[in-house]
């Protein structure tokens, strides 16, 4: 198990749920804006969001960003010590440095002391392009081996300064190279570990890209924050994050979607159906599952364990509960049956959310 550390109000590691991590797109300097972004991405299911400071603006920016921020807010730093101090002095919840590109170790000492004083941990940053050429050279490429020893020098760098409020991350785009590295770094420390697929590309590549790459090392117990990095709105980030976790059982929160893959037997454009129903659904607060399928061989068959099911038929569809057909909904009109569908949804969430103790 690893230790456990607090990120403003929130702990990781230590056997805590692990918790989401995204990363705004907006100017940190303009604070109405990312505070309107860090919002949407709370309200998605986020529990820390990371901001870059790439000038003493944007570090500025971080006192009111981080007084309204109803999440904790991770300051990102590269090169200048003086940033990282910055951020630390105005609000953030934890600084994500590389120790080894900030300048020489007294800089490194003047973060780190900084940090120590008001109880912020350090997220040390390394990935597949920042390992040193001479661990390259020793190791005949950029491998697990090599990027482990690049994020234990660094870590050791801090250690040496007497400060281990540490999370470590280390990152490829490669899933296979991301799971090496990262087995390889548990079996070798303690530490909180941030994990993802770095440029792991737009939303479909992307998300399959993570979901291999996250997914297993989840199973295996690896990884106490994730983030899902895509070329999409960093909403996006989340639900895929959101789906990892509850197709592992490891959150239990929100919409647990499934839908037939079609099939001959299919007389409802199901693609389109079950596209309309998720983006509906999606972002419901209520812990159900919820089945579209194709026919009724598939409906309240295959999907008995969904809460609430509707399967597509000649002119009409079944709505089911449990794998217990409740009743037709006699219409052609998709649409329709999906504004039907829905509303059946939100009354058994609803109803659930009111059967739960006091």
């Amino acid at each position: 198990m690893t230790r456990k550390i607090k990120i403003g109000n929130t702990e990781i590691g230590g056997g805590s749920r692990v918790k989401i991590q995204s990363m705004n797109t907006t100017d940190t300097a303009d604070v109405g804006a990312t505070l309107e972004q860090i919002t949407k991405l709370a309200e998605a299911g986020c529990d820390i969001t990371r901001v870059a400071i790439p000038h003493m603006e944007a570090a500025l920016a971080l006192k009111e960003i981080t007084k309204w921020s109803p999440i904790p807010v991770v300051a990102d730093i590269h090169f200048d010590y003086k940033l990282a101090i910055a951020a630390c002095e105005n609000g953030a919840a934890k600084i994500r440095i590389n120790p080894g590109n900030i300048g020489d170790r007294e800089n490194v000492r003047k973060v780190a002391d900084c940090c120590k004083e008001r109880g912020i941990p350090i997220r040390v940053g390394v990935n597949s392009g920042s390992v040193e050429r001479s661990l390259i050279a020793k190791y005949g490429g950029v491998t697990a081996e090599a990027m482990t020893e690049s994020a234990i020098g660094a870590v050791k760098i801090l250690e040496d300064l007497e400060f281990e409020d540490i999370v470590i991350s280390i990152k490829s785009s490669s899933p296979k190279l991301t799971i090496d590295t990262y087995r390889c770094l548990a079996a070798q420390c303690d530490y909180p570990l941030h994990v993802g697929v770095t440029e792991a590309g737009t939303l479909r590549e992307g998300m399959i890209k993570s979901a291999v790459g996250i997914g297993t090392l989840l199973a295996e117990g690896i990884g106490d924050t994730i983030r899902v990095s895509l070329t999409a709105d960093p909403v996006e980030e989340v639900r895929a994050a959101k789906m990892i976790l509850r197709a592992l059982d490891l959150d239990k929160g929100g919409i647990t979607f499934v839908s037939c893959p079609t099939c001959g037997r299919t007389q409802v454009p199901l693609i389109e159906l079950a596209n309309k129903v998720e983006s509906r659904i999606c972002d419901l607060p209520y812990n159900i599952k919820v089945a579209v399928m194709g026919c009724a061989v598939n409906g309240p068959g295959e999907a008995r364990e969904a809460d609430i099911g509707l399967a597509g038929g000649k002119d009409e569809f079944l709505l089911f509960e449990k794998g217990e057909t409740v009743r037709k909904i006699k219409t052609a009109d998709i649409d329709a049956a999906v504004d039907e569908f829905v509303n059946e949804v939100i009354r058994v969430g609803k109803g659930q959310e009111a059967d739960k103790p006091v």
